[in-house]
């Protein structure tokens, strides 16, 4: 102990660590449930760390051909890569090699998903308004290399499934004018498949990726600290007062509880559930297509949009170059999706002129138009993931794959307009049904009887944490036009001035304070 004591007051003598422990164990963290998606996310990136170091002490990237001699038995003398055959000795010869591959996977799975629900969660309470944007904006590229970390990760085995979305990849590439043939190049070395290509993606998957990766969660937890998290409305809560527990030693303490909670769920499905079976699938070879194969459902959004462009879009310009539309409008159209995403906090900022800080999250249904708008987002991306199994769609329901994807993109295109008016008028519905319980209380059930023969249900009244959650929400007003210090109206101010009419022209204003005691007496 003596000894121990010592070391800690030199290392805090040198590096003032005591300082940063104690600001650290003082931060405090909400308890709503919806905060642990974060964590979540965090916890199954810990694991892939942990279970992509195993993986690299046996695999080898080599694209060089060799036969296979190993004890699956079906594939035996076939050739293939020393990826794919390294890849199979690692399912079939280590011990708990099979394990730690479906845990590396799941857990992939598992991060891609808790950082989309973390980021739904985000944006419908509103938490990435002032003085969050940048966080919001971390958090997206968060999302990106989590999906880019899972793509070249599910490409090192070097089996058919994964070259086939190899070999899409190299042909949206390719669409791209000038460049495309350029980038293909110093990706594959070579003519797909190249030699070059699953060396260069293993050095992006366990180098540069994951660096940039726990470079931007670093960033992200910073800002996390810097510009604390938000919370629920609620009486005594402000912007400035965040209820929870302090990092040390409650939050530490149920942090790493669940942390195990989080690593034991995630073996638990790797030992139960398969995924990823290489084996079946056999080494990649560009002359057979296999029917009905389909990527991770995080990038199955790109591959549906190329299955729902309209055929024979292709256009051959007077210099002789062809520009291939159908997978340039697909890539275009989701470069400007996901730039949307990223730089919506800096639109609503703009449109509604709002500089105040925020602390306090949200209720969906009191910012029906932010709502509104996550809801066609989400149903435009779900369209897209549903076309990527548009085949299994059609075999399993006996349906025609001309009227499934017809169907897809009437949803696609048509599906989020429709998702935008009926969640808009839904949120406005149910402050209307707050607005009427937060006045006279809720329906009991009980029906009584006046003296002078009239029948009523009793209300009962709402205790105040209930009315305050009800009432608390700020009003916003649509900006108004005003001239600049020329004394003109530009064409700016006048399309800001129309979005802002648009956002809140449709609102409910909430409770006031005058009108609850009116209705007390």
């Amino acid at each position: 102990m003596r000894f121990t004591g010592w070391a800690a007051n030199y290392v805090d003598e040198r590096t003032s660590a005591s300082t940063a422990v104690k600001a650290l164990g003082r931060k405090i963290f909400p308890d709503h449930w919806s905060f642990m998606l974060g964590e979540v996310a965090l916890y199954s990136f810990i694991v892939i760390l942990l279970s992509g170091t195993f993986l690299t002490f046996f695999f080898d990237p080599s694209m060089t051909e060799v036969e296979y001699e190993g004890s699956y038995v079906p594939l035996q003398g076939i050739p293939m890569s020393v990826a794919y055959h390294s890849a199979l000795d690692i399912s079939f010869e280590i011990r708990g090699g099979l394990l730690m591959r479906q845990v590396h996977h799941w857990a992939a799975l598992l991060f891609v998903a808790a950082i989309g629900l973390h980021m739904l969660r985000v944006f419908f309470t509103g938490a990435f308004r002032k003085p969050r944007e940048f966080n919001w904006v971390i958090g997206f590229l968060l999302f990106v290399m989590a999906m880019a970390l899972g793509f070249t990760g599910y490409s090192l085995p070097d089996d058919l499934l994964s070259g086939n979305g190899l070999r899409i990849i190299d042909g949206m590439i390719k669409a791209v004018p000038v460049a495309g043939a350029w980038i293909s190049y110093l990706l594959f070395g070579d003519e797909f498949p190249g030699t070059d290509i699953i060396p260069r993606l293993y050095v992006l998957h366990i180098m540069l990726l994951p660096a940039i990766t726990i470079a931007l969660i670093g960033i992200h937890m910073v800002l996390l600290i810097v510009n604390k998290h938000t919370q629920f409305a609620a009486p005594g809560r402000t912007n400035d007062n965040v209820v929870g527990a302090p990092v040390l030693p409650a939050f530490a303490a149920k942090a790493g509880g669940f942390f195990f909670i989080v690593f034991g769920v995630i073996v638990l499905i790797a030992s139960f559930f398969t995924i990823n079976p290489i084996w079946n699938y056999g080494p990649y070879d560009p002359s057979p297509v296999s029917a009905g194969t389909q990527p991770d459902w995080y990038i199955g959004f790109a591959d549906g949009a190329l299955r729902l462009i309209p055929p024979n879009l292709d256009v051959v310009d007077p210099f002789g170059y062809t520009w291939a539309f159908g997978v340039l409008i697909p890539l275009v159209g989701l470069l400007v999706f996901m730039a949307a995403v990223a730089l919506y906090p800096f639109f609503e900022a703009w449109v509604t002129g709002d500089r105040r800080e925020h602390h306090i999250a949200e209720r969906p249904r009191n910012a029906p138009v932010r709502t509104a708008i996550g809801a066609a987002g989400v149903t435009f991306y779900a369209a897209l993931w549903a076309a990527a199994s548009s085949d299994l769609i059609a075999t399993h329901f006996r349906l025609t794959i001309e009227g499934v994807i017809h169907a897809l993109q009437f949803a696609t295109v048509v599906g989020p307009f429709i998702a935008f008016f009926i969640t808009k008028r839904v949120c406005l519905a149910l402050q209307r049904k707050d607005r009427e319980i937060a006045l006279h209380g809720f329906e009991s059930g009980r029906v009584v009887r006046l003296p002078g023969g009239e029948y009523i249900e009793v209300h009962e009244q709402l205790d105040d944490f209930e009315r305050w959650r009800l009432v608390s929400f700020d009003e916003y007003q649509p900006l108004m036009i005003r001239p600049n210090d020329d004394g003109k109206i530009t064409v700016t101010q006048r399309v800001r001035a129309g979005l802002s009419r648009w956002f809140f022209e449709d609102r409910i204003a909430p409770v006031t304070m005058n009108e609850l005691e009116s209705q007390k007496h």
